[in-house]
Order: C-alpha cells, then structure tokens, then sequence
C-alpha cells in the first residue's frame, strides 16, 4: 500500500467515523440543550460533550494507529488530553471574547493544543507547526461550514447536519495528523 493510499484511507476513515460520533454528540445538542443546561448548566453540558468526544471519537480515531505503542487503552489517554486541550482552549477563548472573534480564536487555540499534545506524544514536536495548520483548516472549515447551514436550515435538522459537517473535516483533519505522526516514526 503507498503512503497516498494510506493517507487517504486515514482521512475517510477519520472523516466518517469521526461525523459519526459527531453526529450523536450534536443530536444531544439538538434534544437536549435546554435539560442539560438546566440540570447540568452550561459548563456541566460542556464537561459532557468533551467526555462523550473522548470515549466515542477515541474507539474510533484509535483504530486508525497501527503502532503498537499507541493501541487501545493507550491511545485513550493521549486522545482525552488532545481532546480536552482542544476543548478548553476553544471554550475558554470564546468565552472571553465571544461571538466571531471568540470561535476563530478558539478554532485556533484548539487546533494549536490539540496538534501539540499529539506531537509531543508521538515525539514529533517539530512537527507542531504543521499539524497545528491542519487542524486549524480542517476544525474551521467543519465548525464554520456547519454552523453556516445550521443558520440556513435551522432546528433540529441544521444542528444534526452541523454535527456531520463538523465531524467530516475535524475527522478528515485528525485522520490526516495521525497518519503523518506515524508515518515519521
């Protein structure tokens, strides 16, 4: 198999997967918004989507590392700290700042955490630069694309397709980062 086949195969892989995790996680957004945020609030609803990205999007993105060393439950580990690194930057910076200016610097705090938690963990912090691109493009294409067809069709129905368009090119990205990291090793 050639290392194109094997970046493609990364990134569908990671893109599908990675929607449909992203799918059920904006689906308890889509119904549930308003319960969680009552009984949990807003900070107890993130907490819960951060950990539900964790254990569902880390069975997935998992099964795309072929190196031993980073197997399952291992991979876990490193995929919760990327995760969460991308959360609380993304939520910390929006909050700040809110609306445009807070997403697109979340975008990139997040995208920028998560590349260096990854790269460290698989020794390849001179790749950081690179990787933090990546995620950059691939997070905003998927957070500012969805939530544009969220606004056009709105309801349920947009944040569901919000989910799906987030999740395709995050996971696209992530698939794209992974293979990279252990293609270098």
């Amino acid at each position: 198999m050639t290392q194109t086949t094997q970046l493609s195969g990364s990134v569908l892989r990671g893109a599908i997967g990675f929607s449909l995790v992203s799918l059920l996680i904006f689906a308890t957004v889509a119904f549930g918004e308003r319960w969680m945020y009552t009984r949990l609030t807003a900070l107890g609803a993130y907490l819960a989507w951060t950990l539900a990205f964790i254990l569902l999007g880390g069975a997935v993105l998992g099964s795309l590392v072929s190196d031993n060393r980073w197997r399952l439950p291992k991979f876990y580990l490193l995929w919760g700290l990327a995760f969460f690194a991308y959360a609380a930057g993304w939520v910390c910076a929006y909050f700040v700042l809110r609306g445009g200016a807070g997403e697109w610097v979340g975008s990139l705090a997040g995208s920028v955490l998560m590349a260096i938690v990854f790269a460290l963990g698989f020794g390849a912090s001179r790749l950081i630069p690179k990787l933090a691109v990546f995620l950059f493009l691939s997070n905003s294409a998927g957070y500012f694309v969805g939530s544009a067809i969220n606004n056009a069709v709105g309801g349920r129905g947009g944040m569901l397709l919000w989910g799906v368009v987030y999740g395709l090119f995050l996971g696209a990205g992530i698939g794209a980062l992974l293979h990279h990291l252990q293609a270098e090793r």
